[in-house]
């Protein structure tokens, strides 16, 4: 990307003249921080693994710097989202050069991302800070279009989908991400890499998506586990059974059961469970929790599978 007629777009002066000369004014709302650091893009292209000829959706396009990167490494389709339409116009000049660039001008968490994808699709971005769990919940809802999502989020939000069991960021937000996809850190990222500089680092995160989604569980499954969850975490403070009873609405006998047959000591906290005990629960629950709970008509979880 460092070769002779690479686009601006990706330096410093190009987006801080923008912003200088009134042509872009960055939405705090929408917490816009520009990526200009060229090092990152390529970070992210290779983070994607193979994808000339691949059909990539990109999430948070802005004024076209990764949108162009992928392109340029030979993308056969780039889906490109952006919902602020102010920057549409800068969007379409960064990236005429590529007949393979759609631009999408639309909020990503009302969009159809699956029917914009058209089929499986490698998805990439920089996602909003304002909106990054629900824009993570919205592509974690299984059966998943995408084999690989590379994306770019607060470096506390990568905290919490990394954690492991027991440590402080560790939620539901960890084993909503765990149940359908394998996360590693690709790449912790500072904030002068971007403009206007934000006030906290940032993180680029991987997610394979799981052959199979916690363990093969189907829709029903994936909705009690859902319920689950969202219990042993309700009350953090409170041990496993209580949490369970008070959250589910069960009689306290009966969960100290079924958490036994899980084989589980129901003094712990549902913060020191794994995504296995997890699912251990799930199975000896079955004849307690329904799992109507967070599924749409279409089989699939309104909102991600565990939250």
């Amino acid at each position: 990307m460092r070769h002779q007629g690479t686009p601006p777009v990706w330096s410093v002066s190009y987006v801080s003249g923008l912003v200088r000369s009134g042509a872009v004014r960055p939405k705090r709302g929408l917490g816009q921080n520009f990526l200009v650091d060229v090092n990152v893009l390529e970070r992210t292209v290779e983070a994607l693994g193979e994808v000339r000829g691949r059909t990539v959706l990109e999430i948070g396009a802005g004024l076209g710097g990764l949108t162009a990167a992928l392109a340029q490494a030979g993308a056969g389709r780039v889906v490109a989202v952006e919902k602020d339409r102010s920057l549409i116009p800068h969007l379409l000049a960064n990236t005429r050069a590529w007949a393979a660039v759609e631009v999408v001008a639309g909020d990503a968490l009302a969009l159809d991302l699956r029917g914009l994808a058209g089929g499986e699709a490698l998805v990439a971005g920089n996602l909003p800070y304002r909106v990054t769990t629900p824009l993570l919940l919205k592509l974690l809802e299984p059966p998943l279009f995408w084999p690989r999502a590379v994306v770019m989020v607060q470096f506390e939000v990568a905290q919490r989908i990394l954690a492991e069991p027991g440590e402080k960021a560790y939620g539901a937000l960890t084993l909503a991400v765990a149940a359908v996809s394998r996360p590693a850190l690709a790449r912790r990222v500072g904030r002068n890499s971007f403009y206007p500089r934000p006030e906290v680092d940032s993180a680029l995160v991987v997610l394979d998506r799981l052959p199979r989604p916690a363990g093969g569980l189907g829709p029903e499954g994936l909705a009690r586990l859902s319920r689950l969850v969202r219990a042993a975490f309700g009350q953090r403070r409170k041990t496993l059974v209580n949490a369970l009873a008070g959250g589910l609405g069960l009689d306290r006998g009966a969960v100290e059961q079924a958490v036994r047959q899980a084989g589980i000591d129901g003094g712990r906290r549902g913060e020191t469970l794994s995504m296995e005990e997890f699912q251990a629960l799930e199975r000896a629950f079955r004849g307690l929790v329904g799992g109507a709970d967070g599924v749409d008509g279409s089989g699939r979880g309104r909102s991600g599978p565990l939250l």
